[in-house]
């Protein structure tokens, strides 16, 4: 999951609002076609967007994190399914994926339409709050080491807020992670997320909640760390003035997110074989406990191929989805930004 989001444009603000500060007055008529085609805002409605204002309300923090997940992990959920499809070793079914566009033929033709959006209640219930927390944890831990090193913001800081704000949101989605993937299937007889929660912990008990939980920390460390780098790296090269423009954040959250997905696949496949293992007729698969014993199997099995099983899917999932949730949440703080400095006009007259 891809909670970088709610992180990565706060990390280098104090450097972007300087330059902010120094192009903000002098962005008259000579940038004005780079403006257009950017998309960006007339300079009379430019917020200072890139850091919060202090006096933001805890609730507007959350929002903005919660709204940016749900909309990141929902949108494309499709193919998600057929991400987890292609990667699940030992599946009930008998049904082979050879590719993208067959999987959803076959998907939405045998088991119906509705089936491509089995388990979303689970991601959207799961997103919301582990963003938020994520977000939350994110803001505070950051303001503390950020003062602990003299108060100037720095990447350091932010890297590390988010590496300890990752470990404790994805303790709080993995479960929601864990059921997502058993109802996305097929033949695994669950009728809700209800119904698969109660029956995984009935059989299994709470440890199927949290048995693939350090193979994605494994995996969301390195993902949230491409992706933080890839975004502000195309951000800033395609908007170096920094000011608010939907259409970078698009372009700019789309490429980071594909390149971390590609990069992180192998993780991701040995992720699913744990927390899907509960529903495989694979004893062996039944019987993994760990992201070593499971890249084992998949290798046996499989061979160096079967750690890129998924990662077309996983790719075209990821780079609209951290597209969008990228333009989600820069939308927020700069209606947020708006807000503030439309309140402090009023007060200031």
């Amino acid at each position: 999951m891809s909670l970088s989001a709610t992180a990565t444009a706060t990390a280098n603000s104090n450097k972007t609002i300087g330059n902010m500060a120094g192009t903000g007055g002098g962005d008259g008529g000579g940038n004005a076609t780079e403006h257009t085609l950017l998309g960006k805002t007339d300079a009379s409605t430019d917020y200072d967007y890139e850091e919060l204002p202090g006096t933001t309300s805890l609730a507007m923090h959350l929002t903005a994190g919660a709204a940016a997940g749900i909309m990141e992990h929902s949108v494309m959920y499709p193919f998600d399914i057929v991400k987890t499809r292609m990667q699940v070793v030992g599946s009930p079914s008998t049904m082979v994926y050879s590719g993208v566009t067959q999987a959803l033929k076959v998907i939405s033709t045998t088991e119906g339409m509705r089936s491509l959006w089995r388990g979303v209640t689970s991601v959207v219930l799961g997103a919301g709050p582990s963003h938020a927390v994520y977000f939350a944890v994110y803001e505070q831990t950051k303001t503390m080491l950020t003062a602990a090193s003299g108060g100037q913001a720095n990447a350091l800081a932010a890297g590390a807020a988010g590496g300890i704000a990752t470990v404790i949101s994805d303790a709080l989605m993995n479960p929601f992670d864990v059921v997502k993937q058993r109802m996305q299937l097929a033949n695994t007889g669950y009728r809700n997320i209800v119904d698969c929660a109660t029956t995984v912990f009935r059989k299994e008990g709470l440890r199927a909640f949290y048995v693939s939980y350090p193979t994605t920390l494994v995996m969301n460390m390195p993902f949230q760390s491409i992706q933080f780098g890839c975004y502000d790296l195309f951000r800033r090269t395609m908007n170096p003035s920094g000011v608010y423009s939907p259409v970078t954040h698009v372009i700019a959250g789309g490429m980071a997110g594909a390149v971390a997905a590609a990069l992180t696949t192998p993780i991701d496949c040995c992720k699913t074989l744990l927390q899907t293992r509960g529903a495989s007729c694979d004893p062996e698969v039944r019987a993994a406990s760990s992201m070593l014993e499971s890249a084992k199997i998949i290798y046996r099995r499989q061979g160096v191929a079967g750690f890129l099983r998924g990662m077309k899917p996983r790719i075209i999932a990821n780079m609209p989805a951290t597209a969008i949730s990228w333009t989600t949440y820069e939308y927020f703080k700069w209606m947020i930004a708006r807000r503030s400095a439309a309140s402090s006009s009023t007060e200031n007259i």
